[in-house]
């Protein structure tokens, strides 16, 4: 069996979508199974669970479900309204994804705040603008204060 693919910022944004619109028992057996469905790949628990996001939405949508998650009734006879439903109760668990998301952020960004005024850094020094990229055949590198001071010949 081969190794699947890393997963990058797209694949972890459509299983974070996955969970947003999870109905009924939550597992990471049946997370996997649903991944493998969208993602034609077969990640393990510990490969989803290592990042953040996806471990938050897993935790907060387990919550949300058990929680009594309220479901409303199923409409059989008109399936326009029950996809009507289904994508209300999707967006609400992406909505409540969003803002714990949101809320783990400004945590994290009052902790640098704390941090930096600790160390005496002032809102001038946090502004300024990052040096400049130079785009090689072999890669990006930073150009040095040397080279930013000097304007480029074309």
């Amino acid at each position: 069996m081969s190794r699947a693919k890393n997963l990058n910022d797209s694949d972890i944004t459509k299983i974070v979508g996955i969970l947003d619109g999870w109905s009924g028992r939550l597992t990471w057996e049946g997370l996997l199974d649903a991944v493998e469905k969208h993602l034609y790949a077969r990640y393990t628990r510990q490969a989803l669970h290592k990042h953040t996001r996806i471990q938050a939405a897993f935790e907060q949508r387990k919550l949300a479900l058990a929680g009594g998650d309220r479901r409303p009734r199923s409409f059989d006879d008109l399936p326009e309204m029950q996809v009507a439903i289904d994508r209300i109760v999707r967006l609400e668990g992406e909505l409540e994804r969003l803002e714990a998301e949101n809320a783990r952020l400004l945590e994290q960004f009052v902790r640098w705040a704390y941090n930096a005024s600790v160390r005496g850094l002032d809102d001038a020094y946090l502004n300024s603008p990052l040096p400049a990229v130079h785009y090689t055949g072999a890669g990006a590198r930073v150009a040095s204060k040397a080279e930013r001071s000097v304007p480029e010949k074309r």
